[in-house]
């Protein structure tokens, strides 16, 4: 597997990175929070520009990305928009939610953008050409609220992505009992040991998911996202937490 390097950090080398999301509707809040993860030092911050009030105002996107990074310095920025279909806070028209990573990676700001699989093929192959033109990294993802697909399944999906160009690859499901968070353990191995050539993200949700976060240098997941404030998705841990347990089971493994 070949490490995907932003800025400072080797993503699919070592401890997963710790990747810690900033979800707020203005300026003023997203601002603040990413304080709190430069404090506590978090490897990477996710802006989830879905619960942004001016989300569609690409004006008051880039303004606020300059501050982010402002505030952020060298820490990777990943930009997000999660359609409501994958969890996320608002619907979007195909062509709004391209054209807003693509603008985004256009900025300078952006060190990453998130593109969901399943928006379609030609969309993806739009944002990572755009992105990688101007020296942006693309995680491809899909979250899966409704359960937990078969190995196979959930193997395939990261091959799409990784087939389409992706820098990064991010599957996240729902389990319904704890069978499934084996089952996505073990595509996740599946998937490093005989197909990935850049680093994959998986994770099980929930409770009953939250092992997932927590045992990816041992199955291969290269990020793991934990909360400052306000989780982005259920099962995140506290970063201070995370980074505690992520250092423990480096030291001894």
């Amino acid at each position: 597997m070949n490490p995907v390097v932003i800025r400072k950090i080797k993503i699919g080398e070592g401890m997963p990175k710790i990747c810690a999301p900033i979800a707020e509707a203005t300026r003023e809040g997203i601002i603040s929070s990413a304080r709190d993860i430069r404090r506590i030092g978090a490897d990477i911050a996710e802006w989830r520009a879905d619960w942004y009030e001016d989300v569609f105002d690409f004006e008051q996107v880039e303004r606020t990305a300059g501050e982010l990074r402002a505030v952020l310095g060298d820490m990777p920025v990943l930009f997000t928009f999660r359609t409501a279909k994958e969890g996320g806070e608002r619907e979007v028209e195909r062509e709004t939610y391209i054209a807003l990573n693509q603008r985004a990676a256009e900025s300078g700001y952006i060190d990453l953008v998130d593109a969901e699989v399943f928006v379609g093929d030609d969309a993806v192959k739009a944002i990572i050409e755009k992105a990688h033109g101007c020296g942006v990294k693309v995680i491809a993802s899909n979250h899966d609220f409704s359960g937990t697909p078969a190995k196979e399944e959930i193997v395939s999906r990261l091959c799409r992505m990784q087939k389409l160009g992706a820098d990064i690859l991010k599957i996240a499901v729902m389990p319904q009992s704890e069978k499934d968070v084996l089952t996505l353990l073990a595509a996740t191995e599946k998937m490093s040991a005989e197909y990935a050539d850049r680093p994959i993200v998986t994770m099980s949700m929930a409770g009953m998911g939250v092992i997932s976060r927590l045992c990816g240098e041992t199955f291969s997941s290269a990020i793991t996202f934990g909360s400052a404030g306000k989780a982005s998705a259920p099962g995140q841990i506290d970063v201070e937490d995370l980074r505690t347990v992520l250092g423990i089971l480096h030291k001894n493994m």
